[in-house]
């Protein structure tokens, strides 16, 4: 697999505590959407026990200028130098690799069940079937704390209005000051919020999917949110076959 030097071209803060990074895309490097690659710094001034590689997913659509990837960023060593890289700084790529994508071919209903940074390769694959106009029916059910800690929540949206195929239904579980559904002490937010609260259910599926077994369901997110909706997919009767999921760790 190729290995290619790319310099970072914009950062930008796009949740509280989530930054997006834009490289130059190598001559030569293509991808399917909802690929990632492996992202290694080069020469960092500090490294810890996880190294200095990561494998992110690509948050940008196969046919925009930039490569494009998103993270919460931790307290490591990787996250802290990543975030303080400047402008032109070069870092390593390699990839793409990964199988978390839509057939292109097959025209089942696609419902993605998603928490927090789980989104970004779901955003690629968004923004990919919008761009070539891909018959799917797509659901996006998109759960977070508060409005402001769901990264690409208003392009979502904007994707909503302009693809009729595609229906975002996000939930946040701690949208005000206090307790949320789960008995946490949430955070108080500024942004008022009028759409579905607490965690992605049966129920909150069945407003909008009346057969829940006809669909390919994909989730992405924190492990344990995974494993949530794996367990009430089987309990729903959901074919194996019709389940496909990626896990984010250490985000």
């Amino acid at each position: 697999m190729a290995v290619y030097k790319t310099k970072l071209v914009k950062k930008e803060e796009i949740a509280e505590g989530t930054t997006a990074f834009y490289f130059e895309k190598p001559k030569g490097f293509e991808f399917i959407a909802g690929q990632y690659m492996t992202v290694t710094l080069i020469n960092p001034p500090e490294t810890d026990d996880e190294g200095d590689s990561r494998f992110l997913s690509i948050a940008s659509a196969p046919n925009e200028k930039y490569l494009m990837v998103a993270t919460r960023i931790r307290d490591t060593a990787f996250k802290r130098t990543l975030k303080n890289l400047l402008v032109g700084s070069e870092v390593k790529i390699d990839g793409p690799d990964g199988s978390f994508c839509i057939p292109e071919k097959s025209l089942q209903s696609v419902v993605f069940l998603i928490g927090g940074i789980g989104i970004t390769p779901v955003f690629s694959m968004l923004k990919n079937a919008a761009y070539q106009e891909l018959s799917h029916r797509l659901f996006l059910f998109y759960s977070n704390k508060r409005p402001e800690d769901a990264p690409f929540l208003k392009e979502l949206q904007n994707l909503e209005k302009e693809n009729r195929n595609f229906k975002l239904v996000a939930t946040m579980t701690a949208p005000t000051q206090g307790r949320s559904p789960d008995q946490s002490v949430g955070k108080n937010s500024k942004t008022s919020w009028q759409g579905e609260t607490g965690f992605i259910t049966k129920e909150m599926i069945q407003k909008h999917i009346s057969d829940l077994n006809s669909p390919v369901y994909y989730m992405s997110g924190p492990p344990a949110m995974v494993k949530t909706m794996r367990e009430l997919l089987e309990k729903i009767g959901v074919s194996e076959d019709n389940i496909k999921f990626e896990e984010f760790t250490g985000y």
